[in-house]
C-alpha cells in the first residue's frame, strides 16, 4: 500500500463518526507537521460485543467534510484486509490492560494496541495524537512505544467537553437530550473530587457525584496514580480520577487530574 506520504508525518488514528474533539486533534497535528493523516478504521479486534461493532456510529462523508476543514490533508479509510491482511497476532496490554476498562471491556486493550502498531508500520509517523479522554488507552499507548522503542513521538491532546461538561465522544449521539443531561454529572462528579483537600475526601466526593447520577450504571469510579495506574494513596505525586459506566446501554468515560491532592501540590 502506497499513501504517497510527506514525511514527516502527524497522524491522527480515529473510528470515525468524528466531531470537534477529533478536529481538536487535528489541529494539534498541523502544528507538528504539515502532512496530517486521519485514519478512519472501526477496530473490530477491540470490541468485546458484536452488537456494539456493528451499531458502531458511521458518517463517512461528513468525516471526511470535518477531517478536510479541520486540515487534514489525507484521510485514510483502510480496509480490513489493508488492516489484517493475515490472522492478526494481538499484542498484550498486559497487566494493566486489565485493569479498569479492561475488566469490563476483555481484550479491548489488546485489539486497540494491535490496530495501532499497524497504524504506525503502514503510515510510519512521526508524531501520532491522542485524546486523553481515553486516558488508559493513552497510558498504554504510551507504554507500547516505549517498549518497542518507536521512533514515534505520542502527543496528549486536552479533552474536549460539551457546554455541559460532558467529555465529547461519538457515542453521545445515542443519547437523548435527557441522558446527555444526566452523563453531564460526570463532570460535576470529578470537580467536586478535585475541589477536595485530600484523597479520602476526594474518594468521597467523587463516589457521591457518580452516585447521584440519574440512570447511571456505574463500572468504576476511582482516584489512581497517572504514573502507574495503581491506586492512589497519601504518597502519590500525580492523583487522576477515572470514572466510566453506562446510560440506557450507552458506555460512557471520563478522568481529571486532581491537582490538589497527595504530592501532587
Amino acid at each position: 500500500m502506497d499513501l504517497a506520504l510527506k514525511h514527516p508525518v502527524a497522524l491522527v488514528p480515529t473510528m470515525g463518526a468524528l466531531h470537534a474533539g477529533h478536529a481538536s486533534l487535528i489541529e494539534i497535528a498541523r502544528k507538528f507537521s504539515p502532512e496530517v493523516v486521519v485514519s478512519i478504521f472501526v477496530n473490530p479486534l477491540q470490541f468485546e460485543n458484536p452488537n456494539d461493532f456493528s451499531t458502531y456510529p458511521k458518517s463517512v462523508d461528513a468525516d471526511v467534510a470535518l477531517a478536510t476543514a479541520s486540515g487534514a490533508t489525507k484521510i485514510w479509510v483502510p480496509t480490513f484486509d489493508e488492516i489484517y491482511p493475515s490472522d492478526p497476532v494481538l499484542i498484550s496490554s498486559g497487566e494493566i490492560g486489565n485493569l479498569f476498562e479492561g475488566v469490563h471491556r476483555f481484550g479491548h486493550f489488546d485489539g486497540m494496541l494491535t490496530v495501532v502498531k499497524r497504524f504506525f508500520d503502514l503510515v510510519t509517523p512521526k508524531y501520532a495524537i491522542f485524546g486523553e479522554k481515553d486516558f488508559q488507552q493513552l497510558f498504554l499507548i504510551k507504554k507500547m512505544v516505549a517498549q518497542m522503542k518507536l521512533p514515534i513521538e505520542i502527543i496528549s491532546a486536552p479533552t474536549i467537553r460539551e457546554a455541559s461538561g460532558l467529555a465529547m465522544s461519538s457515542r453521545n449521539q445515542k443519547l437523548s437530550t435527557t441522558e446527555r443531561e444526566s452523563a453531564a454529572g460526570i463532570y460535576l462528579a470529578l470537580n467536586s473530587a478535585k475541589a477536595a483537600s485530600d484523597l479520602k475526601s476526594a474518594r468521597i466526593e467523587l463516589s457521591n457525584g457518580v452516585q447521584a447520577i440519574p440512570n447511571f450504571l456505574q463500572d468504576y469510579a476511582e482516584i489512581i496514580d497517572a504514573d502507574t495506574f495503581a491506586i492512589a494513596d497519601d504518597s502519590t505525586e500525580n492523583c487522576h480520577a477515572i470514572v466510566a459506566g453506562w446510560i440506557n446501554g450507552i458506555r460512557l468515560i471520563d478522568n481529571m487530574a486532581m491537582s490538589n491532592l497527595g504530592n501532587s501540590k
